[in-house]
């Protein structure tokens, strides 16, 4: 179960992509990862996953960020492969 404070984080910070982000990364950055904290509306572009994440949390330590995929649906796939 995803708490109370995590859903209200992710639901500010795909505000803050939709509305001033995703134009402009979706032509500039695609594929890259964006990792944003909506506190104070700053994110965090990463070729990696690992590398925006680590950033937000290099400047915001103790706020939680939602990450995601510049033009992917989800930050990342989880799946197996049937042989």
């Amino acid at each position: 179960m995803v708490s109370a404070e995590t859903q209200t984080v992710v639901a500010k910070a795909r505000q803050l992509y939709e509305s001033h982000l995703r134009e402009r990364l979706e032509r500039t950055a695609l594929g890259s990862y964006v990792s944003v904290e909506p506190q104070s509306g700053d994110y965090f572009l990463g070729k990696t996953f690992d590398d925006a994440v680590n950033q937000a949390l290099d400047k915001y330590p103790d706020r939680l960020a939602h990450t995601i995929r510049v033009g992917q649906r989800a930050a990342l796939h989880l799946g197996v492969l049937a042989r």
